[in-house]
């Protein structure tokens, strides 16, 4: 079943570049009943395992900025560390079903924000004339705290202030941004490896039936619509996070 989830997950990743760890966290908590801190911790590791594939195409490609990248970890990172910890704290202090409502939260907002930009066609947009990546750490903070805390975030948020705040081209924009998630993704996963909040029978199924996974997936995107399956996937992710913050709100209340 886990191999299945893997093979899923990492198939709509390839298709439609959704972030993995958005993807991951609301499924293996729905629908395996992992708990949340490893929830997040495996869906980390895993999202950070099959973004490599991705990365290493950019790269070879040159459509990566690494003036922009350094920007963009000064926050991020620190932000990433911040989140895994408040993250491991607040489910040692029986915090759970209150984390559950925030990963819920940032699940459906992130998602609704992503679609929002799609469906604006924002990509198609004339980059900023002027570059204010300086401005960058600041904004990367509270999206790599977000990516620490539930795995989501690095992607849509990611694109969207190199959107408007860099005047990269769309290629070094997605370049840009895998590399930034991928390194926020092994860093947190790391961390909530080391705080013990992950799964790793779980994680080595997810991994089996991913990697064949990404592989399709990326074959798979040059004849499918990626757009529809994007829009399709979003509004999916919406009603995902919804499910969890309802199921945190009925656990408080209860």
């Amino acid at each position: 079943m886990e191999a299945v989830v893997g093979f899923l997950i990492a198939l709509m990743i390839g298709l439609t570049g959704v972030g993995g760890g958005t993807l991951t966290v609301p499924v293996l908590i729905l629908f395996l009943g992992i708990p949340t801190a490893e929830a997040v911790g495996t869906a980390l590791t895993f999202s950070a395992l099959v973004k490599i594939p991705a990365c290493v195409v950019y790269l070879r490609q040159k459509k990566a900025d690494f003036r922009v990248l350094r920007y963009l970890l000064l926050g991020g990172l620190p932000g990433v560390v911040l989140g895994s910890l408040t993250l491991g704290r607040l489910e040692g202090a029986g915090l759970k079903d209150l984390v559950l409502i925030a990963v819920g939260v940032t699940i459906a907002v992130t998602a609704a924000l992503n679609l929002a930009r799609l469906l604006r066609g924002d990509g198609e947009r004339d980059p900023p004339a002027q570059d204010r990546s300086r401005l960058l750490p600041w904004l990367t903070l509270p999206i790599g705290l977000e990516v620490g805390f539930s795995s989501a975030g690095a992607g849509a948020l990611g694109t969207l202030i190199l959107l408007y705040f860099t005047p990269l081209a769309a290629s070094q924009i997605v370049g840009t941004d895998l590399l930034f998630g991928m390194a926020l993704s092994t860093v947190g996963g790391g961390l909530h490896l080391g705080m013990g909040d992950w799964n790793r029978a779980l994680f080595l199924r997810l991994v089996a039936g991913g990697i064949p996974g990404a592989l399709a997936g990326a074959r798979l995107a040059t004849v499918l619509p990626a757009r529809t399956l994007r829009v399709a996937l979003l509004i999916w992710l919406v009603y995902l996070g919804s499910q969890l913050l309802y199921r945190g709100i009925l656990a408080v209340a209860g």
